[in-house]
């Protein structure tokens, strides 16, 4: 099993549809990156992100960068649908080093890399995010998600 984090705007889509992904075994809502160790104010420089467990032997890293970048903005800084803020930016995370490079790889491969705003960075610290927000999407469908909803049931398990 492996660990990566990836922050793609509002955590309650993105973890849902991630969740879905055949290979990924777990999932937890939380922020990464920011400058504290807890989750005060406007979350003190924290990414909204979901921290994401998979079986390697069953989907790769880039597998799963491909899957993340059908549902972000790859384009925007700090806003992802009607959500705007520094909490909001897109990034992958990882205390991978391999996880990082991979990641680099596949923005450099891409015609478009030149435009494209996902932070890739190691992961400096994380906070797992309260209870209200785990899973929020499968307990209240109809709460807000910036993901159109045919994508979010695309790879439904």
């Amino acid at each position: 099993m492996e660990t990566i984090y990836l922050a793609g705007g509002c955590l309650w889509g993105v973890q849902h549809f991630i969740k879905s992904l055949p290979g990924v075994v777990a999932t937890e809502a939380g922020r990464a990156n920011g400058t504290t160790n807890t989750l005060e104010g406007d979350y003190d420089g924290y990414a909204e992100c979901v921290k994401t467990v998979f079986d390697s032997q069953q989907l790769s890293v880039k597998q799963l960068l491909n899957y993340f970048f059908e549902i972000i903005d790859p384009y925007s800084v700090d806003k992802q649908g009607i959500d705007v803020g520094r909490k909001y930016r897109t990034g992958i995370y990882s205390t991978n080093e391999r996880h990082l490079e991979i990641a680099k790889n596949f923005i450099d491969e891409r015609d478009d890399r030149s435009l494209i705003k996902v932070e890739v960075l190691p992961l400096t610290n994380y906070v797992r995010s309260a209870d209200e927000h785990q899973d929020r999407l499968a307990r209240y469908p109809n709460d807000y998600c910036h993901i159109h909803e045919d994508i979010l049931n695309k790879y439904r398990k």
